[in-house]
């Protein structure tokens, strides 16, 4: 049986991320802070699955928690870091970027490094890191957000160069979503995907085991843009 983790299923890609690798066959581990939203979660999936509360404000415990959760499942072959949070800054407010720092930077790289360290010693695996096309510019409305986003595709880069070294089937997979109707978004701008074909395409970048991937793919016309207007062009809308 396939075995996979996801960290942030109680809403939102997670959510729905659930719902689709389940349909596929796949036991799942899912964690998040809200343990009554995963329990219930699980209650609507076919088949077995474990809960696991988990809150990477706290990466050391995050870590651990991880830890006894793969032990528990016995082997997983795909662990899923989709766990962030952001927020619209027309006040810098320390409490709110400390926040984004702990969970989208620190706790982060805590699940990446230790699922990372797994999967060389099971010798092979596939971790999925949410990241946002928000990675590819600075906003001054959320900058602390995008600033954390640049560091989880870079980090996740600078992993895929890892697992290449380690010369053991690892793969690395980077998603960088735009506009996704999930609770996180605050209004439905222009190019907001439905979550579930957001989902569908993570999960079909997943199966073929993409090193990266925009969702939707149009935002690759997008993120190409950002690097080539003008930043006083791009500060007029971010």
């Amino acid at each position: 049986m396939k075995r996979a983790i996801i960290i942030g299923a109680s809403s939102g890609i997670g959510y729905e991320l659930a719902i689709q690798l389940a349909a596929l066959g796949y036991q799942l581990g899912l964690m998040a802070r809200r343990e009554a939203c995963l329990t219930e979660l699980s209650h609507l999936l076919p088949g077995n699955h474990f809960v696991q509360t988990i809150d990477l404000i706290d990466a050391d415990a995050a870590r651990t928690q991880l830890a006894d959760l793969i032990v528990q499942m016995g082997d997983v072959e795909l662990i899923v870091v989709n766990s962030g949070v952001g927020a619209s800054e027309k006040q810098l407010d320390w409490n709110v970027e400390s926040e984004m720092i702990d969970v989208n930077v620190r706790g982060f790289t805590a699940m990446s490094m230790d699922a990372m360290n797994y999967f060389v010693q099971r010798g092979g695996g596939h971790l999925v890191g949410v990241s946002s096309v928000a990675a590819h510019f600075s906003g001054g409305l959320a900058l602390t957000y995008h600033a954390t986003k640049a560091f989880v595709s870079s980090y996740l880069n600078g992993m895929r160069s890892r697992a290449a070294r380690s010369r053991l089937p690892i793969t690395i997979t980077t998603v960088e979503p735009g506009f996704i109707d999930t609770p996180m978004l605050e209004t439905k701008p222009m190019w907001t995907a439905p979550v579930e074909k957001a989902v569908t395409q993570i999960v079909k970048a997943i199966i073929n085991k993409k090193g990266h991937v925009y969702i939707t793919k149009r935002w690759v016309v997008v993120a190409v843009l950002f690097y080539i207007l003008p930043n006083w062009l791009i500060r007029k809308f971010v």
